[in-house]
C-alpha cells in the first residue's frame, strides 16, 4: 500500500467509521466522554499516512506528557517501532524529533502547545493534516494560527487531489469551549467561514460497545458525577460544563422577557472599552434593589469618540442616567496627549464617568451573590439580578466563563473575547460593594447630554455621595 507494509485493522464502531471517512476542511468527533476519541484519533493518523505517500501530519495535545501517555506509546506499539528488525517495523519513531516516519515517506509529527505562544514553533511549516486532540483545551488564538499552517506540503499531494484538512476531538469544557461550541455545536459563522466546511460527529459512551460491555463501572462513575459534570461528560451537554464559574446562573431563572422600565427606577450604564470590543450595558434598579439588564451594545474597532456616539444614539431621552460606570484603565493618561479615554468620553460625548473598583475577585463574588437565589420573608427564592432576553451576547458569555486555574476565586481571562460583556456587568456589581472612586454631579451636565456630542471644554467636576 504505497510502499508500506500491510496492517491489520481493528473493528470500528459506526460513528468512528464516519469520522475516519470525513474529508471536509474541519471535522470534529466527540461531545461526551467515553466515545472512543483517542482510539479513533490514532487510527486516523495511521490510515492517512498509509493512504497518502509523503503526507505531512501534525498531531497536537496541550502538553507533551498527555501526548506521550495517550498516543506516542500506543503508536509505537501498533507500528512495531521497537522491533529489532527494521524490516518488521511499520514505521520508525525518532524520539529526538518526536516524529513517526513511514516507509512511503509519510510523517506524523507529535506536537504540543502548553503555552499560548507555543504555536509559533510551527511557523514556516506546512501540514496537509492537523489534528487537535481534546480541542477544547486549546485557545481560539492557537486554533486560528494553526489554520495558517494547514496547507499542501508537496506537489505529490496535489496529484492525489488532496485538500488540506483539520480534525478535532473534544468534550465540553476547557479554555476552548467557546470557539469549539460556536463552530461545531451552535454553527454560528463569520462571513469568511463556510458552514459546509464544518462537520460534527457526536459520540457518547453508549456508542462505545467495548466500554458498555466490559467496563460498566466507567458508566456508573459518569452517572455519579455532580449534575453539571454529568450533563457535560455523560450526555454531551455543551450548555453546562466542568469549570463553569457562574454555577448560580440559569437561563430559565435569570433571563426574562423584556418589559417597559417603570418611571422612577434608577438607570445605570456600565461599560468595558477597548478597540477589540466596546461592551455597554444599560441596567435599571427597582425600588426593592433588584437589577435588570435591559439593553446591550457590543462592537469592535471603535475609537473612543465613535463608541461614545453610538452609545448616545442608543440611549433614549427618557433614560436619565443616574451613574455611568467605567473601569479604572479608562483613566490612564496618554503620554503624548495627556488625556485619557475618560477625558474623551466626557469632552466629546458628554459621558461623566464613575470609576469602578477593579477588584476582580470581589466583583465576581458580588455578581455571584446577585445571581444566587434567596428567600426573603418566606417568599419563593429569587435572585437580585435579571437579564432581558434581548441581551443575547451577555447571556451567551456568562455560562462560558470558567475558573482561573491559578486562582479559583477569579474568572479566567481567556478566551478574552467572551469576557467583555461580563466585565461590564462586574463593574456595575462591584459598585454596590465599594464606594466609587469618583462620582460626578449631574448639576454640571448640559440638559441635552448625553444625547448630543459636545466639543467645548468640560466644566470642573463635583461629587455627590454614594447611596
Amino acid at each position: 500500500m504505497n510502499g508500506t507494509k500491510d496492517i491489520v485493522l481493528p473493528k470500528f464502531y459506526p460513528k468512528q467509521l464516519a469520522f475516519l471517512e470525513a474529508k471536509g476542511a474541519r471535522n470534529c468527533y466527540g461531545g461526551a466522554a467515553g466515545g472512543g476519541k483517542s482510539f479513533v484519533a490514532r487510527w486516523l493518523l495511521i490510515l492517512q499516512a498509509y493512504k497518502y505517500a509523503g503526507i505531512n501530519i501534525l498531531m497536537l495535545r496541550r502538553t507533551f506528557p498527555e501526548l506521550s501517555e495517550n498516543h506516542i506509546k500506543q503508536l509505537i506499539q501498533i507500528l512495531n517501532c521497537k522491533n529489532p528488525s527494521k524490516s518488521e517495523r511499520l514505521a520508525e519513531y525518532k524520539a529526538d524529533q518526536k516524529v513517526f516516519i513511514f516507509p512511503n515517506g509519510s510523517r506524523i509529527k507529535m506536537g504540543y502547545c502548553k503555552n499560548e505562544d507555543d504555536v509559533y514553533q510551527y511557523q514556516g511549516q506546512e501540514y496537509d493534516v492537523i489534528f487537535m486532540e481534546e480541542a477544547t483545551q486549546f485557545t481560539e488564538t492557537q486554533y486560528i494560527y494553526l489554520t495558517s499552517r494547514n496547507r499542501l506540503s508537496s506537489e505529490k499531494m496535489k496529484e492525489y487531489g488532496f485538500k488540506p484538512r483539520m480534525y478535532f476531538t473534544c468534550n465540553p469544557g476547557g479554555v476552548g469551549h467557546a470557539w469549539v461550541k460556536r463552530l461545531f455545536i451552535d454553527r454560528e459563522y463569520t462571513p469568511t467561514e463556510n458552514p459546509e466546511d464544518y462537520t460534527m460527529i457526536y459520540a457518547q459512551v453508549t456508542d462505545n460497545k467495548f466500554i458498555m460491555e466490559n467496563n460498566k463501572d466507567y458508566v456508573n462513575n459518569l452517572m455519579n458525577l455532580p449534575e453539571d459534570q454529568k450533563k457535560a461528560l455523560l450526555y454531551g451537554d455543551w450548555d453546562v460544563f466542568s469549570g463553569r464559574f457562574f454555577t448560580e446562573f440559569s437561563i430559565e431563572t435569570h433571563v426574562i422577557e423584556a418589559f417597559p422600565i417603570p418611571k422612577g427606577w434608577r438607570i445605570y450604564r456600565t461599560r468595558d472599552y477597548g478597540l477589540d470590543r466596546t461592551a455597554v450595558l444599560w441596567i435599571a434598579r427597582d425600588f426593592e434593589g433588584n437589577s435588570y439588564v435591559y439593553r446591550e451594545f457590543g462592537e469592535s474597532n471603535l475609537v473612543v469618540s465613535e463608541a461614545g456616539k453610538k452609545i448616545n444614539e442608543l440611549t433614549e431621552k427618557w433614560e436619565d442616567i443616574y451613574m455611568d460606570i467605567a473601569p479604572p484603565d479608562l483613566y490612564n493618561k496618554n503620554s503624548q496627549t495627556g488625556r485619557s479615554a475618560a477625558d474623551i468620553f466626557r469632552e466629546k460625548c458628554g459621558h461623566y464617568l464613575t470609576k469602578a473598583s477593579n477588584d476582580r475577585v470581589q466583583g465576581w463574588l458580588t455578581m455571584k451573590e446577585m445571581f444566587k437565589l434567596e428567600s426573603i420573608n418566606g417568599e419563593e427564592p429569587k435572585p437580585k439580578l435579571f437579564i432581558f432576553k434581548n441581551c443575547t451576547e451577555l447571556i451567551k458569555c456568562i455560562p462560558l466563563l470558567r475558573f482561573d486555574e491559578s486562582n479559583p476565586n477569579d474568572v479566567a481571562k481567556e478566551p478574552h473575547n467572551i469576557t467583555h460583556m461580563p466585565d461590564a456587568l462586574r463593574y456595575y456589581c462591584i459598585s454596590w460593594t465599594y464606594e466609587p472612586i469618583e462620582n460626578p454631579s449631574k448639576k454640571n451636565r448640559k440638559d441635552t447630554l448625553p444625547f448630543e456630542l459636545r466639543d467645548d471644554d468640560a466644566e470642573e467636576e463635583k461629587y455627590i455621595s454614594w447611596d
